[in-house]
């Protein structure tokens, strides 16, 4: 294994240089620390938060990096990692990757300040995962594609989500669905589309462009997308909201501007979260196995610490769960169109 020694000499620089360049203290030029870090790429030197305690090798440890800490979704995923990783002895620590590449978590990372990870943070990039990737470290990353030998991927099939929530509008009569999206960099909400996309291809129905508007997975997104979809008029009949927090801040929308939900528009989520069965009306969704994709994917981790072969891939199942947001609307027998 290559030591800071080695970094410093293949990058022609002193040792202490080569930590300052390794550490980001600001002694040292950007083009020396490029140079440093290019070697230290080059022999795959990995820094161990840990080496001034050289009879440690573990740290009972398992980092879960999510890019917010905050909200009902993550914390039945926290939940399933949490029971799985005490029951196993292990503590858990869950941190949040603000600050991207210069955040807390990607030193975990880096340094190996913990005997595995959990990934779900879109703002860690994928040349940092790959880079600490390495044998004896595993790494679970959770609804993103990474091909890597020692990443174990763990994905809600959220296609399979999409196509269900839209047909199951289509099946109660609506031909007109708006489809509010997450971000666009967003592996979830990509998925999520094209299984809406899929349904209405395949109940030949027309999508028009104007009825996708970003709403970037928050309340205040849903909200604001939807104030949005009101102002251009002529609304359509439904709408596909690609997490339920979007969805109540759609419904406060519409509530606002006297649009009653289901009577005038109907409305569908994804995640079923907690507040989704006690809103008004209470929301139709998507139900992915949150706490199950947290569990596994510990689980995952310890299998590999103890050194047993696991597959790279595992896809868990969606399903819907009918509440009082969708109305179902006659077809006209003669033109199946919707009858208002």
């Amino acid at each position: 294994m290559a030591t800071i020694k080695d970094v410093a000499k293949r990058a022609g620089v002193a040792v202490s240089t080569a930590s300052y360049a390794l550490n980001n203290i600001k002694k040292v030029s950007p083009a020396t620390v490029k140079k440093v870090q290019d070697a230290a790429r080059e022999l795959n030197y990995q820094k161990n938060g840990f080496a001034s305690d050289l009879k440690r090798t573990k740290t009972n440890t398992i980092a879960l990096i999510l890019k917010d800490l905050s909200g009902p979704y993550y914390s039945e995923l926290i939940k399933g990692v949490q029971e799985v990783t005490m029951t196993n002895g292990f503590d858990l620590i869950a941190c949040s990757s603000i600050g991207g590449s210069q955040s807390t978590a990607v030193k975990f990372l880096k340094e190996k300040r913990v005997d595995g990870a959990i990934i779900l943070a879109h703002n860690i990039t994928d040349e940092i995962i790959h880079e600490s990737a390495r044998e004896g470290f595993p790494i679970v990353v959770l609804d993103r594609n990474l091909d890597n030998d020692h990443i174990i991927q763990v994905e809600v099939d959220n296609t399979q989500g999409g196509y269900i929530a839209t047909e199951h509008l289509i099946q109660n009569g609506h031909q007109e669905i708006a489809y509010i999206s997450g971000p666009y960099d967003s592996h979830d909400n990509e998925m999520r589309y094209n299984g809406f996309q899929q349904a209405l291809k395949d109940h030949e129905l027309r999508f028009q462009t104007r009825w996708k508007i970003s709403g970037d997975f928050t309340r205040e997104g849903g909200y604001r997308a939807t104030k949005m979809l009101i102002a251009q008029g002529n609304l359509p009949t439904a709408a596909f909201y690609a997490n339920d927090e979007m969805a109540l801040g759609g419904i406060q929308a519409f509530r606002e501007n006297r649009i009653s939900v289901p009577e005038d528009i109907s409305v569908i989520g994804f995640d079923d979260i907690q507040l989704s069965e006690y809103v008004s009306p209470s929301l139709t969704t998507i139900k992915q196995p949150k706490y199950e994709a947290g569990a596994l994917a510990v689980h995952l981790i310890f299998q590999q610490l103890s050194l047993e072969k696991v597959e790279r891939y595992y896809k868990l199942p969606t399903e819907l769960v009918e509440r009082k947001s969708v109305r179902t609307r006659s077809l006209d027998k003669e033109t199946e169109r919707p009858i208002n």
